[in-house]
């Protein structure tokens, strides 16, 4: 899996005759994920980008399998909103579909399923890497490791801004803010950070005055927020800028930036740090990445879904790549042995380079691939990549000070399956900021 890119192996193929016509079996994918509802965005823009991979990768001749080739079919489901729902979702693309591999965003909409898909042995996905422990063995996190690879904005900023000391953050206390906020705890404090100000809020809570005024009374240097939710952080933003914040913003994720700059000003957003580039980066075509043309399926996606690119508009995408690799590789689509050749090799390729399999500690389990990330900063308006930090690298050092932040949050593996840990909220949607 560390040999020819997926780009390189269609450039072969398109130079070969096609053999789709009298393939009379298709290779079925599904995706569990959400299609409606309040957390359609973590789902549709996913949908969009797996459909661009199952285009390119049936005009190149389907997946070769032991000497055939087979088209693939990605066939999606709504998880909707109950775990009936969830449920009944999983028991049509495994029981009718017959799927090969089942994709899933992951926190509430798993747990119902998890027994359902332990007992069938399917291989899954998530986003989610919370989602793993000792008795999952057939789930994986190959693409999205939230939220550990935070700690490479945080790392970054100590290094190129040193100037910078005092944080205040803040997070919503659910599945994605609980170990987000542990994270960037360790990150910081091994940094040297001085946290100044730390708010929890609740998930549902739209009283932006009262989570970023007291971080403002602090007089931070960086404002983080942590993984909040899109249209909070555009909220926060705002606000910030609208009491006259002059230092530097931290976020995971800082979807629907462009918003940002037009309602705040280009001034304001320098220099802000986020973990999510755009595709058409010159900085990611050095990479050994999952396409080897990122800014052709930037191009492409932006083209037929247009306004709809986010960070999960790849992530389905990528982990289609490497469970294909593994397939081809082993050939056969049986969930044992592509596991097995998932995990045979030490190093495997993820979306931004080399990756190994990790997670023992935290999640009782190395079933989450964790490699290079990249650091995002806006610099004139323009989101770019200023440079790619080694998750290993720094598990390797501070492992144990991510460990202890994990632990008084309540989220590692042994303690949510023990219901010790906090209680968790919902799961809210990653959505677009309202427009006026």
């Amino acid at each position: 899996m560390t040999g020819p890119s997926f780009a390189q192996r269609m450039a072969l193929r398109s130079l070969l005759p096609t053999y789709r016509v009298g393939m009379a079996q298709d290779v079925t994918i599904g995706m569990l994920v959400p299609l409606s509802g309040p957390a359609k965005s973590w789902g549709q823009p996913g949908l969009n980008g797996c459909r661009i991979w199952e285009d390119w990768l049936n005009t190149a001749g389907g997946m070769l399998v032991q000497g055939h080739r087979f088209p693939v079919r990605i066939v999606a489901q709504d998880c909707g909103t109950t775990a009936a729902q969830a449920l009944e979702g999983a028991r049509h693309l495994v029981e009718s579909e017959k799927v090969s591999l089942l994709m899933m965003l992951g926190g509430d909409s798993f747990t119902p399923v998890r027994g359902f898909l332990n007992r069938h042995k399917v291989l899954t996905s998530t986003l989610l890497p919370s989602d793993l422990s000792p008795d999952t063995r057939y789930l994986i996190a190959p693409s999205e490791v939230h939220p550990v690879y935070n700690v490479t904005g945080v790392d970054w900023l100590a290094q190129n801004r040193p100037d910078l000391r005092k944080v205040a953050l803040c997070s919503q206390g659910d599945a994605f803010g609980l170990p987000s906020l542990a994270t960037y705890r360790a990150a910081l404090k091994v940094a040297g950070h001085e946290i100044c100000s730390e708010i929890r809020y609740d998930a549902q809570s739209r009283d932006v005055a009262g989570i970023v005024q007291p971080m403002l009374d602090a007089q931070p240097d960086i404002l983080c927020w942590c993984t909040s939710y899109t249209p909070m952080v555009h909220a926060m933003t705002e606000y910030a800028f609208a009491q006259g914040f002059k230092g530097t913003i931290l976020s995971c994720t800082m979807d629907q930036y462009d918003r940002l700059v037009a309602r705040t000003s280009v001034d304001f957003m320098e220099g802000t740090i986020f973990q999510f580039p755009d595709f058409d980066d010159p900085l990611l075509a050095e990479k050994a990445f999952f396409f080897n043309q990122p800014s052709l399926f930037y191009s492409e996606y932006n083209s037929r879904f247009p306004d709809s690119w986010s960070a999960v508009s790849w992530e389905y995408a990528a982990i289609l790549d490497i469970w294909l690799a593994a397939v081809e590789k082993v050939g056969t689509l049986a969930a044992p042995s592509v596991m097995a050749a998932m995990k045979q090799l030490d190093k495997v390729n993820h979306a931004f380079g080399p990756a190994k399999w990790w997670g023992q500690s935290l999640f009782g389990i190395d079933n989450a691939l964790v490699g290079d990330w990249p650091v995002v900063s806006i610099q004139g308006g323009k989101a770019g990549i200023v440079g790619f930090g080694s998750v290993p690298d720094w598990l390797s050092r501070h492992e144990d000070v991510l460990h202890r932040e994990m632990q008084a949050l309540g989220q590692l593996w042994a303690q949510r399956q023990d219901g010790g840990g906090l209680a968790l909220q919902g799961l809210a949607p990653r959505a677009a900021y309202p427009a006026e």
